[in-house]
């Protein structure tokens, strides 16, 4: 049965782990709550009954998702590779070197809070959209256990720009309208005209 402790402001769990018999305990930290802590727990207890062996060695994100983007989308355009960069730069300047097995689904959030501000709903879809794909191969390659990208809220705070709007004019009503403009501008007669829907 696992243990959970305090460390900081943050809850960690351990579980008794033998490996070839020799005692490799598994510890997880930075939950915010203990019950946060005893879920996580539970599901490595389940994972360990299960048979499979979790991924013991820590992986921090940025560099995950450097080599993610270099295996994963090296195809893409150049253009299209520049968004991917923007979001590594935004994964360092606030993760740095965190390992993806001490992210939780709550400092995820944090993040996407940050990252919102100044920012379009477009530019924080993007982040996100990048973020939640990379975690979830480390999710199916059994890095960490589950997405803490899952159902995660974005903000942002910048509104869209509008679009243009345009007023399209089909070709029978160009003749009508050209003829409208020719006569107003000389001043010969004002004709009202109808344009077709």
């Amino acid at each position: 049965m696992a243990s959970i402790q305090k460390r900081g402001k943050t809850y960690q769990y351990t579980i008794s782990n033998v490996v070839n018999g020799k005692s490799k305990p598994i510890r997880k930290g930075g939950f915010r709550t203990k019950q946060e802590a005893k879920i996580a727990a539970a599901e490595m207890e389940t994972q360990l009954n299960k048979g499979l062996t979790p991924y013991l060695k820590t992986s921090p994100i940025d560099q995950y998702f450097d080599n993610w983007v270099e295996l994963y989308k090296s195809h893409l355009s150049l253009a299209t590779l520049k968004h991917y960069h923007y979001t590594s730069a935004r994964i360092t300047e606030y993760f740095g070197s965190k390992p993806l097995q001490e992210i939780t689904k709550h400092n995820y959030q944090e993040f996407l809070n940050q990252l919102g501000v100044n920012k379009s709903k477009e530019t924080v879809e993007k982040v996100n959209g990048h973020i939640r794909a990379c975690v979830q191969d480390a999710v199916d390659d059994q890095i960490i256990p589950r997405n803490f990208t899952r159902n995660a809220k974005l903000i942002y705070t910048v509104p869209a720009k509008k679009k243009n709007e345009w007023i399209y004019v089909k070709i029978p009503d160009t003749k009508r309208l050209s003829f409208f403009c020719t006569t107003t501008i000389h001043g010969v007669f004002h004709i009202p005209i109808r344009l077709s829907k």
